[in-house]
């Protein structure tokens, strides 16, 4: 299954660099006061750290495609399936060319409500391409995530919620626009 699903996103992003159809990568991510520290070390005469609160967090579903197109929503709420079929819905109707969108397997993406709009959503254009298990490699928008936490949100940003969140929606406009990832020839 992992192979055959491999092969068909390879042929979608072929028809993508063709121009025949929109190819976006769909995911959610949680942005939260904790801060973002992955790993680091510092001299132990050294005191750096990124003051660190819990509770307040922001979550953003986006849409990326390798053209460095971001279509995103912002939320203080929790992302779920009805979030989902809002933010789809609307991208149906604007969307010019036939739109695959790219999502994993998490139950808001597979959610009854957006199972039951698959067919409108391709009447309109619209199709949703989900990718085998365990397989975030194969979807590119976790690496804008990871730039996101690990380079465009500094850590000072961290410091109170209003900064985090004015920072975040600073970044996400920027995206496709002054701040830009780039991508190897060889997809996978």
């Amino acid at each position: 299954m992992y192979e055959i699903r491999k092969e068909s996103l390879i042929l979608l992003e072929k028809q993508a660099q063709s121009g025949s159809i929109d190819v976006l990568f769909g995911d959610e991510v949680k942005f939260s006061e904790q801060g973002y520290v992955p790993y680091g070390w510092q001299f132990a005469d050294e005191e750096i750290f990124i003051p660190a609160s819990k509770g307040k967090s922001i979550n953003c579903f986006g849409l990326f495609s390798r053209k460095n197109q971001f279509i995103y929503e912002i939320s203080k709420k929790n992302i779920n399936a009805a979030f989902i079929v809002k933010t789809l819905d609307a991208l149906s109707f604007s969307i010019t060319k036939p739109t695959v969108v790219v999502l994993d397997n998490a139950r808001i993406h597979t959610a009854r409500k957006v199972k039951e709009l698959l067919n409108v959503w391709q009447k309109r254009g619209l199709y949703i391409f989900y990718l085998p298990p365990y397989s975030p490699h194969l979807n590119i928008i976790e690496r804008l995530w990871k730039e996101m936490k690990q380079s465009w949100i500094r850590p000072q940003d961290y410091q109170t919620a209003d900064s985090l969140f004015y920072a975040i929606d600073r970044v996400c406009a920027a995206i496709g626009k002054h701040l830009f990832l780039q991508y190897s020839k060889a997809h996978f």
